[in-house]
């Protein structure tokens, strides 16, 4: 789909437009700073690109993870690629390339998902005087601050998430050795679940600052650079950073958690293991009495006895618990 936003004094106006091979529709009247290809045919690239004069990457070039295919400048105009996470709502979060080309005071997008920041920008974009999107810089900039806020609702989310994870563990003992074995089975899924993301949305982070510091390195030869457009730039990327060291905080709670529950569960098969170990050791006493009268010998004293069977079981019986009573005085049960 390609869609294109013009400018109408402070806010922008979206125009769906058609496009096919034989269809090549005129530009919307009016300065255009967004030019957005969602999903785009090879007939909407080179759409854009005969309107443009910038050659539009493809998908598969759009995933290269080589900063020089990422971040590079051809025909005067910058192609910054980051990794945006989308679905963030949902329990399968996913990384997806967004491409920015900014070309003088047009910015052209090309992605193949519909991360929710855009809809809001879009949204806020079309009231007047709601956000700044009169050129295509102040559109990108606009962009990526939309993706911050997302991502730091997220990573709030996540630390709200792991502070009730480490109540399970280490505050609700269960008396129930099966429910409890269930409950670290689902702790350890939700753990890993947000680890996931949260190395998702590090690698996204990581991207979004390669793209402000490439913007700022390659803007810092135009001599006609607003200053206000700069500390923008500067707010974005003391954001990314803020946003970058709070993600690696929750990453190492994220793993002490997970080490945590895994020695929990080495605490509670240990104490299985030992409750099995103390109970052979209490049965052997009994196990040898029983043997030995089981033995098939003619002359046995205690075959023609009359208390000899109750005499027996009785040993059994005293032989078994005097080991018990032993391991807790010992302080080992």
């Amino acid at each position: 789909m390609l869609r294109v936003f013009t400018r109408q004094n402070d806010h922008i106006c979206p125009y769906d437009l058609e496009v096919t091979a034989t269809l090549q529709p005129a530009m919307p009247p009016g300065a255009a700073p967004w030019i957005d290809l969602i999903n785009p045919t090879l007939d909407e690239d080179r759409y854009v690109e005969k309107v443009t004069g910038v050659s539009i990457p493809t998908r598969e070039e759009m995933q290269e993870i080589e900063v020089s295919s990422r971040l590079y400048s051809e025909n005067g105009a910058e192609f910054m690629t980051m990794s945006a996470v989308t679905a963030l709502d949902t329990d399968k979060p996913i990384l997806t390339p967004i491409t920015f080309v900014l070309k003088g005071q047009t910015l052209v997008t090309v992605r193949y998902a519909e991360p929710k920041p855009f809809s809001i920008f879009i949204i806020r974009a079309q009231r007047s005087g709601a956000v700044a999107c009169a050129t295509g810089e102040q559109v990108m900039m606009s962009l990526l601050e939309a993706l911050i806020d997302r991502i730091a609702d997220a990573l709030e989310r996540v630390g709200m998430k792991i502070d009730t994870l480490s109540q399970e563990v280490f505050h609700a003992p269960s008396a129930n050795s099966a429910r409890r074995a269930k409950d670290f089975q689902r702790v350890i899924t939700d753990i890993g679940r947000e680890g996931e993301l949260l190395s998702m949305i590090r690698e996204s982070l990581l991207s979004m600052n390669r793209v402000l510091t490439y913007h700022v390195a390659v803007s810092e030869d135009d001599k006609k650079a607003q200053k206000d457009a700069r500390t923008r730039i500067r707010t974005v990327q003391r954001d990314v950073a803020s946003l970058t060291e709070h993600t690696a905080y929750l990453s190492t709670k994220v793993n002490f958690l997970l080490d945590a529950t895994l020695g929990m569960i080495n605490l509670e098969q240990n104490q299985i293991i030992k409750i099995f170990s103390i109970a052979s050791v209490c049965l052997m006493p009994p196990t040898l009495i029983a043997s030995l009268y089981g033995m098939n010998f003619k002359h046995m004293p205690e075959l023609g006895w009359s208390l000899g069977y109750p005499m027996a079981v009785a040993l059994m019986i005293v032989t078994a618990i005097a080991p018990f009573y032993y391991f807790r005085k010992k302080g080992w049960l």
